[in-house]
């Protein structure tokens, strides 16, 4: 029988991308492991590769479609002994499931020329799709066995002929009743496109189309500043110690290559005070907190249309030099937009440094599910009370710490930024 090749979830969070190209054609043979397409999340454009041997029968997506749904079919697979004429026998995709396809590019299959429904491939009681064998598929199907109570013992779990010889079909489990959910009071919503639209006509615009990173970056924003009870605390940090170290350890690590920044620092300074202060190495989680054990710092990196938020993993455990070289690794991908999804997901705290734009001091959102950001601003020689009560000049360097109150609270707040400022103040004490 036929098998729909599904758009695939890339990352947790994907719903939707763009199928921007085709790497294989109708009629072309592949493999498992063969690449199909490149796809394109709100993040990053990502090859996809074929879980099943077959033929390409109907590519049912043209390249350039945008919005594509996860799960939705964008080809047919032929298995060997079948032809383009048993493609009827499999399912299209519904009106309602179609992606809106890039200007110029051929519209996708009408309804009434898509192949005729029949049952959908399987999937997981998460949602996820479930990788078996056409030939395991087959045999699931003539003894009515669900896929999903069988663990797959092939590449990745994939489900083979092995696995359902032995199985005896089971009676489906009744699904729970579904909570009664309580009535959410609406979010408020801003004007529509076509109200703000109208409010300008007569004056000369130019309409430029959200990509799926932007639209993302909204999305999530909107949602961290209406459900994040977010609370600010601000210090300012002497920074010449750091300068004056920072130059020593330069010139001895130039011969390898090796430049430190500032930004350096403050991520090193940062994965040390979330061991100093482990509750607030956490994050959100709906009904419940997780505290980490290591110190997974994510890093915001500004790319055209967007940003990225690489995550440095274990941070508190490698060297200055060894933090260096990944930022710039990864901070180099994530304008190119290669970063895979594993690299920019996760982590406890994030920073976000502005301080290369001049900018002395501003309030950053926190990321969720993270428990707090630090916003970095520009070193400014001011003025200050020495030690000894004489007035003198100090490089200072102004933070603004965003926290989530439902993780962390103010006082323990005041203590992660106070061991924060102290490892930067003292930035020998980061090494020891």
């Amino acid at each position: 029988m036929p098998t729909e090749i599904l758009m695939p979830a890339l990352s947790p969070t994907m719903e939707e991308g763009t199928l921007a190209k085709w790497l294989v054609k109708e009629g072309d043979t592949v493999s498992s492991g063969d690449l199909l397409a490149e796809i394109e999340t709100d993040k990053a454009t990502m090859e996809f590769e074929a879980v099943d041997e077959g033929t390409i029968g109907k590519i049912l997506i043209p390249e350039g479609s945008e919005g594509v749904k996860v799960n939705t079919a964008i080809a047919i697979l032929l298995e060997d002994g079948e032809s383009a004429d048993d493609i009827s026998a499999t399912p299209a995709a519904t009106p309602a499931a179609a992606p809106a396809v890039a200007a110029g590019n051929e519209a996708a299959p009408a309804a009434s020329e898509a192949p005729a429904p029949a049952s959908a491939a399987p999937v997981k009681a998460d949602g996820g799709r479930i990788f078996a064998s056409p030939l395991a598929r087959r045999i699931a199907a003539q003894k009515g066995l669900d896929l999903a109570q069988i663990t797959g013992s092939g590449p990745h779990g994939r489900i083979v002929k092995a696995d359902v010889e032995g199985a005896t079909a089971t009676a489906p489990a009744a699904a729970p009743a579904p909570a009664a959910a309580a009535p959410a009071a609406a979010a408020p919503a801003g004007p529509s496109a076509d109200a703000v639209a109208k409010m300008y006509e007569g004056r000369d615009y130019e309409e430029i189309k959200l990509d799926g990173m932007r639209k993302t970056i909204a999305a999530r924003l909107s949602e961290a500043k209406q459900t994040i009870p977010h609370f600010y605390l601000r210090r300012d940090i002497k920074l010449d110690a750091l300068l004056k170290f920072r130059s020593q350890l330069n010139k001895q690590l130039e011969g390898r290559g090796v430049k430190l920044s500032v930004n350096d620092f403050i991520i090193k300074a940062v994965a040390n005070a979330l061991q100093q202060v482990p509750a607030c190495n956490a994050v959100w989680a709906g009904d419940r907190v997780l505290q980490l054990k290591p110190s997974d710092v994510a890093v915001a990196v500004a790319i055209e249309g967007g940003l990225f938020t690489p995550v440095l993993q274990d941070a508190d455990t490698k060297s200055l030099s060894a933090l260096s070289t990944e930022m710039k690794d990864l901070a180099g991908r994530a304008r190119e937009r290669k970063l895979a999804p594993h690299e920019y997901q996760g982590g406890t705290f994030a920073i976000s440094n502005l301080g290369m734009f001049g900018i002395d001091n501003f309030d950053a959102i926190v990321n969720p599910p993270h428990a707090g950001i630090l916003a970095v601003g520009t070193g400014v020689k001011k003025p200050v009370v020495g030690d000894d009560g004489e007035l003198t000049a100090a490089t200072v360097m102004s933070v603004t710490m965003s926290v989530d109150h439902r993780v962390i609270d103010g006082a323990l707040g005041a203590e992660l930024l106070q061991a924060i400022v102290e490892n930067l103040e003292n930035p020998m004490v980061m090494l020891a």
